[in-house]
């Protein structure tokens, strides 16, 4: 090691600090010795860390901040240590500490959802205050879940009156009219990931009783045209997939009272070859009117498998590259 090599020590409260905070067979000492050169070293009341100043300051503070979680009960998971590493290189992982203070709500099963990313308390801060808000970013970042969540809050607190959830009716690959059965039939399971992030905060008995007393509509994009939405939490999910028209015939719908949430990833974009993405058109389109929000995700904020990640990264490089 070089001659600027320093140490520091974190004491802990008990040996099960040290097992938390490690993880199962020191799953997450590796991770992080992965990404900082350091050594570091556990013994039952402390942890020692040594290397180049920089690398002992950002692990200390990952560690600090990481104890802190693990003390207010916290169990962590692998995606949550590589996130708090990412921010620890910038030496902001004490960010994290307000991710994990409050909830935006409890699933029906007595869970509290709690935002896992900087980006997404943005996200959630940005449609409690505006009432239009874009969420762009990759898939497993939870622009649709997060939205659905807050639409259901507001429609328990008595701010809306209703729910309405919508799509475009275009899919990745497949066609509407080769699935069986009715229209109905037809719409619901191409709607499945809206009533997924029902049921997990509403269970399916209560989601039914709301979709048959008219408190959550769940409807393909086409039908909301000619309507005005007063008093609602509108969510339009797959919003790339919308065309210019489409977007426009949208957000035009907007009542006194409501509030819109777009989502979409314009990575994915499953409209005809030579059509443009109503997404992307509003985005320069709208970008100035400062009443809407617009909550950028990325790679970091993906909080599905850690490999969603790399897989992310990974086509945003080829797309590069073809570039």
């Amino acid at each position: 090691m070089s001659e600027q090599t320093v140490s520091t020590k974190i004491p802990l409260q008990s040996a099960a600090e040290g097992l938390s905070l490690f993880g199962p067979q020191d799953t997450f000492l590796k991770l992080v010795e992965e990404k900082v050169e350091v050594q570091v070293v556990s013994r039952e009341s402390e942890i020692t860390i040594r290397g180049e100043r920089r690398n002992v300051d950002v692990v200390q503070q990952l560690f600090e901040v990481l104890l802190q979680l693990i003390r207010n009960g916290y169990i962590l998971t692998e995606r949550d240590v590589l996130y708090a590493i990412d921010l620890a290189l910038d030496l902001r992982a004490d960010q994290l500490l307000d991710l994990y203070k409050g909830e935006v709500a409890i699933t029906y099963r007595g869970k509290p959802i709690r935002v896992k990313t900087i980006g997404q308390k943005h996200y959630v801060t940005t449609i409690k205050k505006r009432d239009v808000v874009f969420g762009v970013g990759p898939a497993g970042t939870g622009k649709t879940y997060l939205a659905v969540v807050l639409a259901i809050t507001a429609l328990k607190e008595g701010s809306v009156k209703r729910i309405v959830l919508t799509r475009p009716a275009v899919e990745a690959g497949e066609s509407l009219g080769f699935l069986p059965g009715d229209l109905q039939e037809k719409v619901d399971p191409y709607l499945r990931p809206l009533y997924d992030a029902l049921y997990d905060v509403m269970g399916p008995e209560q989601t039914a009783k709301a979709l048959e007393r008219g408190l959550i509509e769940i409807a393909p994009l086409a039908y909301m045209r000619g309507r005005t939405l007063d008093d609602a939490f509108v969510i339009l999910d797959e919003a790339q997939n919308t065309t210019p028209e489409q977007m426009k015939m949208f957000l035009t719908r907007l009542g006194f009272g409501s509030k819109m949430v777009i989502t979409g990833d314009v990575t994915q974009i499953d409209l005809p070859r030579g059509k443009k993405s109503g997404l992307v058109e509003a985005k320069s389109i709208l970008k100035n009117i400062d009443e809407i929000g617009f909550v950028y995700f990325d790679e970091s904020d993906v909080v599905r498998h850690s490999l969603v990640q790399k897989i992310i990264i990974a086509y945003d490089r080829a797309a590069e590259n073809q570039e």
